[in-house]
């Protein structure tokens, strides 16, 4: 009987065991390079890396867009807590010089197995003719040592779907 005991409370303990480790979450944290072969929907002469520092809830990210006569840093951070919070994405390149910069309101939250997390946007830009309206969904999964962010935009002009894969340096 006793055996038995030992046996029923062994599998219970490798099970949870095995439920604690299925739920890690990732931690995003690192140099990443984008594999630009792997990636499609921005400009064909485009390079991108980021820093990622990931502490618990709260990513700050510092990525590099690289383009031969143009080199922008572009510093953020996301708390996965599903909250929305405001914030003032940067004025786009092509941007007017006296143009004000966009408003947006954000939330950010992991996926529901935990595997990753995903990154709602709206921003509005006021323009000769209005207000316009982006909508931006990032979600971000870590597969075979690889950070992959699947992005997709709705903004006037159309939908559009980005994929960016990147190796750690």
């Amino acid at each position: 009987m006793k055996g038995k005991a030992f046996a029923s409370s062994a599998i219970g303990l490798a099970f949870a065991v095995s439920l604690g480790l299925a739920a890690q979450k990732p931690n995003f944290s690192g140099a990443w390079f984008m594999d630009r072969d792997r990636s499609f929907g921005m400009p064909g002469n485009m390079r991108q890396t980021m820093v990622v520092s990931h502490t618990g809830d709260q990513i700050e990210l510092e990525t590099k867009l690289i383009q031969p006569e143009d080199e922008r840093t572009v510093k953020d951070s996301y708390v996965l807590d599903g909250k929305e919070r405001g914030f003032t994405p940067q004025v786009p390149p092509n941007a007017p010089p006296n143009a004000s910069p966009p408003k947006g309101k954000r939330t950010a939250n992991w996926l529901s197995n935990g595997r990753g997390i995903v990154v709602n946007e709206v921003t509005t830009s006021e323009t000769p003719k209005g207000p316009v309206t982006n909508q931006l969904t990032r979600k971000w999964t870590l597969s075979n040592g690889e950070l992959v962010i699947d992005m997709y935009i709705d903004n006037p002009n159309g939908s559009f779907e980005t994929k960016r894969i990147f190796t750690k340096k």
